[in-house]
């Protein structure tokens, strides 16, 4: 690997203090489980077992100042805890999905963008951070687009 990166979840603490009144202006509603794959959260990193409630709510995932502002859908495992992830350690609910890799330099705005499957990502990656101008990749779904997790440089 030359271009040693970390995988970055979503903070638990960002949603465990939302109350019903929040949930509700945030348009956001529980689903119980019923496939895996198919709810993978973006706190835990790991997909949602048959069972489990997940939160759908909207979420801001890149919060920059330019036109390439953007939120949408995501799930969170109900009771999530934060994945920690060693450095180049990808998360296996990403290796078995179809994914966009968003990069983008410190400005926010998008410098390269590359569909990948899930086996090959830590490969993508390192190609992505060839390139010095890269300062963070964002990980999508492919097929819904829907937001999954930032990379950074370790």
């Amino acid at each position: 690997m030359e271009n040693d990166f970390l995988v970055v979840p979503l903070e638990s603490s960002l949603f465990s203090s939302l109350d019903d009144a929040a949930l509700s202006e945030f348009n956001a509603q529980w689903i119980n489980v019923d496939s895996k794959p198919g709810y993978p959260c973006r706190v835990s990193l790991e997909d949602a077992e048959i069972g489990e409630r997940v939160l759908a709510i909207n979420y801001c995932h890149h919060s920059v100042d330019t036109a390439y502002k953007a939120s949408g859908p995501i799930f969170i495992r109900e009771n999530a805890v934060t994945a920690c992830l060693s450095k180049n350690e990808i998360p296996k609910m990403l290796r078995h999905r179809l994914l966009s890799l968003r990069a983008y330099n410190s400005e926010g705005n998008m410098v390269n963008a590359i569909v990948t499957e899930g086996r090959d990502l830590d490969v993508v990656i390192n190609k992505l951070l060839m390139d010095q101008c890269v300062e963070y990749i964002q990980i999508h779904n492919a097929r819904p687009g829907c937001f999954n997790c930032t990379v950074v440089r370790a």
